[in-house]
């Protein structure tokens, strides 16, 4: 029995037991079917290193020997102005980016000749070990991120006492001095925006001796030492508090002190509490990998994945790990994921490293309520709401003065900043993740109080924007299919967004049984939105001109938002337009055109198509389609051409949303909800021959456990909070249950 599924039976609260035993139990198999595991340190930041994150501190460990180096980072370590609205500079001033917050040394005396190494990351309990033998004496290293004490932890252990020695020392990316006293390195800075940055990094030893030499910690022959790191900024997500809250170090300090309090013991098991009843919320299994090849280390495994070979656990490994990484980046309190996540060692990242909303930062959240991470999805939500007054300004000041509404530029920060083109519909885009938080959760407070009034104002700037054509149908004026085609009337791309933003409008309404007339109004500039169109080769129409070229393999699919993450095109009511949307897609690969008599196939999908977010874009969207086994090419495709050694993703360069974008996309194979009805297994390749899944969720608040052999559901089980009937189509058949408030299998 793997970790993940121990975990998921024994319940978070006996974790510290698996703990204790549980490597006796992984001997007895391989035990690495959730864990990435390496027989070498990594030499690369960001195709070799690891991440630890507790969704506002990050850090990417290399599991060195004798200098063993952490880089670290903290969500809200920006540069730029605030409220900025204009051009896209990433320097000091301006629009700015997000930053490096510092780096950490340990040089260790005497390591020698290393044997038996091994460095890992438990992607379940988010703990990072290396372990190895040197001159006859075993050491362990341990590390985790902590959200309930706030704190990184780093553990460094060995078998025999009195056998660590060497020293540390802590760098700013920022050139804040470092101040070495009392066990502990610090610093503290103001950036040129005037965001004011600490961090603290606190020594304690067990056996030996610590000195402070310079601006270094020395250690002598100690048995064992533990890390506490603390890093923060000012920053206050609050508009009229001018983005800027109470200094850090204060705060720091309680916190280091109240960690300190508690014993390493307490500490893991606070950490693994927390962390687990969030990843190990839901499971899939697809297949069983070979004994051999799961024997083997992680990059191994992806070159013989890469080579053709079959790993189910490898696919399923990618399914958890952006589920690891949206907990380790998003939590409750804290800001939303960026382009990524949080880890980042650069001042100057690309794109910034910021909230790109023509499909990035989306992309981001697509897994975030399909499979059970809720309140992961909260981060992006606060960001929008403290978004809307400067947005308000910008979009008056480029609109109109009488512009109701808002909506955003492409790129935004965390000051209320808009930079680059202006992606007109990005507000409209957003008020989906809003609208579908409550679809997912049923939380009515949070629709009266969130989300109705955010749909409402981002209709009314519609209201006021859409253009009526002769004909009488709206259209939205000087729209863009990102990032492809003229600026014109009309684009599906715009079209569709709207469609959606209307659709959830009234549901939300309709749901809280408000504003009927209003309602009415919304629904009357829905029906007469230009519609979808079908082209001249038979293909969904990008733009209003029939103009689509068929050899055209660009990275972005943006018309065809409507089959996902939209719900306007499904194969049940709009099946010519899901034919169409399937020549579309199809194209986009390389396969129509010059090219239309070419099998399709991962090789196939050709040249700039190849983008570590267009892979899980298009396998969602196949798996909407009901193709599984092109939507299972993707899932390939993304783990073959776009994914380094640790499991990041590639556009190239380095960004997590093809990590969170395959997470959200994988489970639209295993279950649907857009269209009215709970679909089990709607889009499965055929190498799914016999699986399961446990813990995802459907629109409504349900969540939903499944098991199938031979392509067919055998059991299943869809419970709420509440009993309720609930539409299910269970092998090609629609029935109506009643859902369970207990977890009862139920059988066909």
């Amino acid at each position: 029995m793997n970790q993940f599924k121990m975990i998921k039976r024994i319940g978070t609260a006996s974790v510290m037991l698996w703990l204790l035993f549980g490597s006796m139990i992984a001997n007895a198999g391989n035990g690495n079917e959730m864990k990435l595991w390496y027989a070498q340190p990594a030499k690369s930041w960001d195709t070799e290193a690891l991440p630890i994150g507790n969704g506002r501190m990050g850090a990417m460990l290399f599991g060195e020997m004798n200098k063993e180096h952490i880089q670290f980072n903290e969500q809200s370590l920006w540069s730029g102005d605030n409220n900025w609205d204009g051009g896209y500079s990433t320097g000091d001033r301006g629009f700015g980016s997000y930053r490096n917050f510092g780096d950490i040394f340990i040089d260790f005396n005497n390591v020698g000749e290393a044997k038996s190494y091994q460095r890992s990351l438990d992607i379940i309990t988010g703990i990072h070990t290396t372990t190895f033998e040197s001159n006859g004496i075993k050491i362990h290293r341990e590390a985790f991120a902590s959200y309930p004490d706030q704190v990184l932890v780093f553990r460094y252990t060995a078998n025999k006492k009195g056998t660590l020695s060497g020293k540390i020392s802590m760098t700013s990316a920022q050139g804040a001095a470092i101040v070495a006293q009392n066990y502990a390195l610090t610093f503290s800075g103001v950036m040129p925006n005037l965001l004011k940055y600490a961090a603290k990094l606190q020594l304690v030893n067990e056996g030996g001796f610590i000195n402070v030499v310079g601006n270094n910690l020395v250690f002598e022959n100690c048995n064992s030492f533990t890390i506490y790191l603390d890093a923060r900024t000012n920053y206050k997500p609050d508009y009229n508090a001018g983005w800027r809250g109470a200094d850090p170090m204060p705060l720091i300090e309680r916190e280091q002190a109240a960690a300190q309090q508690l014993s390493y013991k307490k500490l893991l098991s606070r950490h693994l509490n927390d962390i687990t009843h969030l990843t190990a919320a839901a499971s899939i299994d697809i297949g069983k990998t070979a004994d051999s090849l799961l024997a083997m280390p992680t990059d191994i495994r992806l070159k013989k994945y890469a080579a053709g070979g079959a790993d189910p656990d490898l696919e399923e490994m990618m399914f958890q790990y952006g589920r690891y990484l949206l907990v380790g980046s998003s939590r409750p309190g804290g800001l939303p994921a960026n382009l990524q996540g949080l880890w980042n060692n650069s001042n100057t990242p690309p794109w910034a490293s910021d909230y790109h909303n023509n499909i990035n930062v989306q992309m981001n959240y697509w897994g975030a309520e399909s499979t059970n991470l809720s309140e992961c999805h909260i981060p992006l939500i606060d960001f929008i709401v403290a978004a809307q007054e400067p947005c308000r300004i910008a979009t008056r000041k480029a609109f109109g003065a009488n512009t109701r509404g808002w909506t955003a530029r492409t790129s935004q920060s965390i000051f209320g900043g808009n930079g680059w083109e202006w992606n007109i519909p990005a507000s409209a885009w957003y008020a989906q993740h809003v609208f579908e938080h409550w679809a997912f959760t049923n939380d009515k407070t949070y629709l009266e109080k969130t989300a109705y009034p955010i749909l409402k104002e981002i209709c009314q700037y519609w209201e006021d924007r859409l253009k009526k054509l002769p004909d009488g149908t709206l259209v939205v004026p000087n729209g863009w299919s990102p990032e492809h085609g003229p600026r014109e009337d009309g684009v599906m791309h715009d079209q569709q967004l709207v469609w959606d933003l209307f659709q959830n409008y009234q549901e939300a309404a309709k749901a809280l049984g408000v504003d009927a007339e209003y309602q009415a109004k919304v629904a009357d500039m829905q029906q007469h939105l230009a519609p979808n169109k079908i082209g001249k080769w038979g293909q969904l129409q990008e733009w209003q001109t029939d103009r689509d070229d068929p050899n055209d393999q660009h990275r972005h699919t943006s018309h065809l938002f409507a089959v996902y993450p939209g719900r306007q095109i499904s194969l049940t009511k709009t099946p010519e337009l899901a034919q169409a949307a399937i020549i579309s897609l199809r194209s986009r690969s390389g396969n129509y055109g010059k090219n239309i008599n070419t099998p399709f196939t991962v090789e196939s999908t050709i040249g700039d198509s190849r983008r570590s977010w267009s892979w899980p874009w298009r396998c969602a969207m196949w798996a909407r389609l009901g193709e599984g086994e092109k939507a299972g090419m993707m899932i390939r495709g993304l783990l073959t051409y776009n994914t380094t050694g640790n499991l990041y993703t590639t556009h190239p360069p380095f960004q997590t949303d093809g990590n969170f974008g395959i997470t959200g996309a994988i489970p639209e194979m295993l279950l649907q909800s857009h269209a009215g009805e709970i679909h089990l297994l709607p889009a499965i390749p055929k190498e799914w021959t016999s699986g399961s899944f446990s813990g995802l969720k459907a629109r409504g608040g349900y969540t939903v456990d499944c098991k199938w052999n031979d392509g067919k559901v055998i059991s299943y089980r869809i419970y709420s909070k509440t009993p309720q009937k609930v539409k299910v189509r269970v092998n090609d058949e629609v029935k109506e249950i009643i859902s369970e408030k207990k977890t009862k299998i139920k059988y066909i």
